[in-house]
C-alpha cells in the first residue's frame, strides 16, 4: 500500500483531503461522518493512479460511489482498499466489490432531504423555482468536480465544435446546463450531497438529483450504487415501451 487517502484538519475548521505517503502522516487522519467531498473522485486520476494501490477511508457514500463506477466499468476489482467501520465501530477492510456491496447493502442508507416542500408544488411552480436558483450559478463547475459520477474526458459543456451548452452565466446556459446534468446523472447519483457541499452559490442540486434516483427507482426498480451489475436506466430501449415515443 502506497498510499492512504482520507480527511485531516484544514483551514479554519474545516476538513480537508489528505494523500499520506508516509506512515508518520497517518497521525493527521480524522474520521469525518459528514465529508465535504466525496474521495472516490480521485480513484479515477491518473495523478492518483500512479502512486499505486490506495487504501481510502471510506463512508457508505463511498462505497456506493465504487459500486456506481464498477457497474460503469469505470472501476475494477480490488484496485483499492477501503476502509470502513461497522456497526460496532470496528474498522472493516474491503476490497471485492462483492464484499463492498454486502457492506452497503447491511449499512443504513441516508438519502438528500426529499424536497417534499419544492415537489408538492405544481409543475409552474417548480419550474420557477429552480429557474431561481439556477439564476446565482456562476459556472464554476464545481458539482462537475466534486461528483464521482462526472468523470467524461470532455464534458459536454466543454464542447465547442459544435457548442452544446453556452458557457457565459446567464438563464438560458445555466438551466441548459443543470438540466443535461440532471439527466445524466438520473439512474447513477448515489445521493453524496458532494455537489451541494461544493457549490459556492448554495444551490440545492442534490434535491433535484434526489427526486430522478427516486423516480428512477420507482419505475425501473434500481438504485445506484447498491450492485456492480446495474443497468443505466437512460441508455437501453425495449421496442416494447409502453410510450410511443419508442416505437
Amino acid at each position: 500500500m502506497q498510499l492512504i487517502i482520507g480527511f485531516a484538519k484544514g483551514s479554519n475548521g474545516r476538513r480537508r483531503p489528505l494523500f499520506a505517503r508516509s506512515p508518520e502522516q497517518l497521525d493527521q487522519l480524522i474520521l469525518e461522518d459528514n465529508p465535504p467531498l466525496n474521495l472516490a473522485v480521485y480513484l479515477r486520476k491518473p495523478e492518483i493512479k500512479r502512486l499505486g494501490k490506495a487504501g481510502v477511508v471510506a463512508t457508505p457514500a463511498i462505497l456506493r460511489s465504487v459500486l456506481q463506477l464498477a457497474a460503469e466499468n469505470q472501476y475494477h476489482d480490488s484496485e483499492a482498499l477501503f476502509l470502513a467501520l461497522d456497526a460496532d465501530g470496528a474498522v472493516v477492510e474491503l476490497s471485492a466489490v462483492d464484499q463492498i456491496a454486502a457492506f452497503v447493502s447491511s449499512s443504513p442508507n441516508t438519502p438528500f432531504p426529499s424536497g417534499d416542500g419544492i415537489q408538492s408544488k405544481d409543475r409552474e411552480e417548480r419550474f420557477a423555482y429552480w429557474q431561481q436558483e439556477f439564476e446565482r450559478c456562476i459556472r464554476c463547475y464545481a458539482c462537475r468536480a466534486s461528483c464521482p459520477m462526472c468523470y467524461c474526458e470532455q464534458c459536454i459543456a466543454d464542447s465547442n465544435q459544435p457548442q452544446w451548452v453556452p458557457v457565459p452565466p446567464h438563464t438560458l446556459g445555466n438551466l441548459e446546463w443543470h438540466v443535461a446534468r440532471a439527466m445524466h446523472l438520473a439512474g447513477r447519483c448515489v445521493g453524496c450531497g458532494a455537489c451541494s457541499k461544493a457549490c459556492p452559490a448554495g444551490i440545492p442540486l442534490g434535491l433535484m438529483n434526489q427526486f430522478l434516483a427516486e423516480l428512477v427507482e420507482k419505475e425501473f426498480g434500481q438504485r445506484a450504487g447498491m450492485a456492480t451489475k446495474l443497468d443505466y436506466p437512460l441508455s437501453v430501449f425495449n421496442v416494447k415501451d409502453r410510450e410511443d415515443f419508442i416505437k
